[in-house]
């Protein structure tokens, strides 16, 4: 059973992805943690507080 926590938002992600990005020569491996937080954030939406939208 998945303990239930905050869920992630895109700026979350975009801050996992970026540092895991950075430390492995701009890929984001299989199986890691920053690849599975963007699966987890694009199948919730991964919209919400924090997420980042274009102003008008």
């Amino acid at each position: 059973m998945r303990k239930q926590g905050t869920p992630f938002n895109a700026a979350a992600v975009s801050r996992i992805t970026s540092a895991t990005a950075k430390s492995n020569g701009g890929q984001i491996p299989a199986g890691s943690f920053a690849a599975k937080a963007q699966s987890i954030a694009a199948k919730s939406g991964g919209t919400g507080k924090g997420s980042t939208g274009g102003k008008k």
